[in-house]
C-alpha cells in the first residue's frame, strides 16, 4: 500500500526546484528582487545564500509579508518594502510559490493569506517566476486545490459571499484562524480571507475547442454557464464585486509580455514555474515570448 511522499522527499523536491531557479533566473548583479511567501521560498533565499557572490550584499529584497521579511532578515539580507521602491522602478524578478499552476502557468495563491502583496510584487516585475513541488503541477486550476483565496474588508464578507454563490461559488467559506475561537484569519492589511470553490477551471484552448466542435450551442464560453469557468473570466468578475481586494487567480499576461506591449508592468503570470519531482529531476513549465508555453525536464 503506497503512503505517498513523505514530508522530506516533498522538502527536498522544494529545494529541487528552488535551486535550478535561482540558477536560471537569478543575476547577483540585479538591484531588487522579489521573495514571496510560498513554503518554497526558503529554499530559494538558501540557494542565493550558497552562490557567496559580495554583489549580492548590493541587491533590495523585496518581502511580500511578515514571514518574507523575516526570512530576507534572517539569511542577513537586506530588505526594501514595496511602497518604498522608487517611482517607476521595476523588481528584476520575483520568486515566489503557488498553491496549483496550470498547462497555461495560470496561478492559484493565497493559501498562506498573503495574496494582496504577492500580487503587488509580481504584478511589478519583469519576470516572475514560480518554484513549487509536484503536487502543485496539475493540468487545470482547481483540479487538487479546493478553491480560489479572496482577499475581502471584513463589513463586505456577507456581500461578497453572496455575489460569489451567484457566480456559482456551492459554498464560499469565511477562514478561520487555527486557534479555537480566535476568529476569522486577518492578512497583512487586516482584511478576511473568502475561500470559493468553482468547478475545475477552463483555459482558452478548452473554450476554443468547445466552440469549434459546437458552434452553435450557447454556454460554452466559460463565462460561468452551470458555473463553468475559464480562469480568466473568472478573476474579473469577482474583482469586480465591491469589497474584494485581491483574487488568489495568478492570470493574463506575464511580466514579458506586458513589456513587449509597451506597459511599464502589470503582468500577473510566471515567465516559467519549477517543479520538484519525486525522482528528484525537475520539471519546467516556461512561456515563450508568444505566451505559448511548453514543458520540459
Amino acid at each position: 500500500m503506497s503512503t505517498g511522499p513523505s514530508s522530506s522527499d516533498i522538502e527536498s523536491a522544494k529545494r529541487n526546484a528552488a535551486q535550478r531557479a535561482v540558477q536560471e533566473h537569478f543575476d547577483s548583479s540585479a538591484r531588487y528582487v522579489g521573495i514571496g511567501s510560498g513554503s518554497t521560498i526558503v529554499y530559494v533565499v538558501e540557494a542565493i545564500q550558497a552562490l557567496k557572490d559580495p554583489k549580492i550584499s548590493n541587491i533590495n529584497f523585496v518581502p511580500t509579508g511578515y514571514q518574507s521579511r523575516q526570512c530576507i532578515l534572517n539569511a542577513g539580507l537586506q530588505d526594501v518594502k514595496f511602497d518604498s521602491l522608487p517611482s517607476n522602478t521595476l523588481i528584476d524578478v520575483a520568486f515566489d510559490g503557488a498553491d496549483e499552476i496550470d498547462d497555461d502557468l495560470n496561478c492559484i495563491k493565497g493559501g498562506g493569506a498573503c495574496l494582496y502583496q504577492e500580487k503587488l510584487v509580481a504584478t511589478q516585475a519583469k519576470k516572475f517566476v514560480c518554484v513549487a513541488d509536484h503536487r502543485k503541477l496539475q493540468p487545470r486550476l482547481l483540479t487538487v486545490w479546493p478553491s480560489i483565496p479572496i482577499e475581502v474588508e471584513p463589513l463586505a464578507v456577507q456581500k461578497v459571499m453572496s455575489a460569489l454563490h451567484a457566480l456559482g461559488s456551492p459554498k464560499p467559506i469565511l477562514r478561520e484562524g487555527h486557534i479555537q475561537k480566535a476568529g476569522p484569519i486577518k492578512t497583512d492589511q487586516d482584511n478576511f480571507i473568502i475561500d470559493a470553490p468553482f468547478p475545475t477551471l477552463l483555459v482558452p484552448s478548452d473554450v476554443k475547442k468547445s466552440l469549434s466542435l459546437h458552434p452553435t450551442q450557447k454556454g460554452m464560453e466559460g463565462k460561468g454557464e452551470g458555473g463553468v469557468w475559464e480562469a480568466e473570466t473568472l478573476a474579473k468578475e469577482i474583482k469586480s464585486i465591491e469589497g474584494v481586494l485581491s483574487v488568489g487567480l495568478f492570470v493574463g499576461e506575464n511580466g514579458v509580455q506586458a513589456q513587449s506591449r509597451g506597459q511599464s508592468a502589470g503582468g500577473q503570470k510566471p515567465v516559467a514555474a519549477y517543479f520538484g519531482m519525486e525522482d528528484g529531476s525537475v520539471i519546467v513549465r516556461a512561456a515563450g515570448p508568444d505566451g505559448r508555453v511548453t514543458q520540459q525536464k
